[in-house]
This record gives C-alpha cells, sequence and structure tokens, in this order.
C-alpha cells in the first residue's frame, strides 16, 4: 500500500516569503503548473482515493490532479489543515524577527497538537483503505510533522523545508510504514527515471 503526501503548490503568499497558516490563499499560475506537472508523474501510480486538507490551496491542488489522473474521488480532512501560526501568520521573516525576536509565536498551534492530529488521520485512512493506494494533500509543517513522526524527528520539522508541490512516498508492509523518498519535485522524479 502506498501514501503520497503531496504539499500543495505554490501560492502568492509562499512567493512573498509570507508565513501561511489557515489562511485561504488559492494557488497561482506557477503552483497551478507545479500541480499539473505533479500530477504527469503521480500517474504511473494507480491511486484510489486523494483526501485533502479543507484549505482552498489544497483543495485546488486535490481537484487538479484528480481530473488529470481520471476524476478520482476527493474526501476532505480537518486534520491534514496546516498549522496554526497565530498572530505570525501573514508575516515575513523580517517582520517576524520584528515583533517575536524570542521566535515565540502568540497563539500557535503547539507542535505536539499538530502532530498528534496528523499522524491520528494518516493512520485513521491507511486503515479504513487498507491495501488501496492513498494519495493525500496537505501542508509543509503538517507534512512534515508526519515525516518527523516516522523517521523518530531524523527529517521532517525543523529540519526539512519542504517545497511546493513536493512528495513524499510511503509505503504500509504489515503494519510498517517506510519512506521511500520525501521532498522530491515531479521534475526530480522524473530525471530520476530519465538519468
Amino acid at each position: 500500500m502506498y501514501m503520497c503526501l503531496l504539499r500543495h503548490g505554490e501560492t502568492d503568499w509562499n512567493n512573498a516569503g509570507k508565513l501561511q497558516g489557515r489562511e485561504d490563499i488559492p494557488l497561482n499560475a506557477k503552483g497551478i503548473g507545479q500541480i499539473k506537472e505533479a500530477a504527469e508523474y503521480l500517474k504511473k501510480f494507480n491511486w484510489k482515493i486523494i483526501i485533502t486538507s479543507p484549505l482552498l490551496r489544497a483543495k485546488m491542488s486535490a481537484e487538479i490532479i484528480a481530473k488529470e489522473i481520471d476524476n478520482i474521488e476527493i474526501y476532505e480532512e480537518k486534520d491534514f489543515i496546516e498549522k496554526d501560526y497565530g498572530k505570525a501568520s501573514g508575516m515575513t521573516l523580517e517582520e517576524r524577527e520584528l515583533h517575536f525576536p524570542d521566535g515565540n509565536f502568540t497563539g500557535v498551534e503547539p507542535f505536539e497538537k499538530l502532530q498528534k492530529r496528523t499522524v491520528h488521520a494518516l493512520l485513521k485512512y491507511t486503515k479504513e483503505f487498507n491495501g488501496n493506494d492513498i494519495l493525500i494533500v496537505s501542508h509543509g509543517a503538517a507534512i512534515n510533522s508526519i515525516l518527523a513522526y516516522l523517521t523518530s524527528n531524523e527529517i521532517g520539522t525543523a529540519k526539512t523545508p519542504l517545497k511546493n508541490a513536493c512528495m513524499s512516498l510511503l509505503e504500509k508492509i504489515d503494519n510498517k510504514i517506510n519512506i521511500l523518498y520525501f521532498n522530491k519535485t515531479a521534475g526530480e522524479l522524473m530525471d530520476k527515471i530519465n538519468g
């Protein structure tokens, strides 16, 4: 059983370096292109279902992929929503350093809470769709919390800046989930195949 964790394509906020939490920002033209490229690569798998965060940038990404691949059914899962960055949301790095020099953002969702909900959702769907390949469309911090859990913090949160439209492929064998690759764009994966 394969599970692919796909980060949504680029938004204008990503491009401007703004911290993007629960705000509902759509994909920009570059982001749409990134997701179409990802869909092209993802066609080589046999996805049975797409599960997406309820935020617009993730839903747009899921809808593009579903259409490109063959109108796969899409489920929405609130537990795959992005981390809440509280008062720091919408700020650039310079603004965050100015307003929160200690790095502690007011009203931010604690990491433990984020990881608990994302991992719970992942395990729920691996059980519910056991044996079927699942594509999960989510966000940088949400995906990184899962990667950190699966590797005992070797990769993931605070260690792996995830690229827009990157894929992390997981494989479940018996009760163990292994990471086959992580943080790879379609372009990087196609170069590997063609090289």
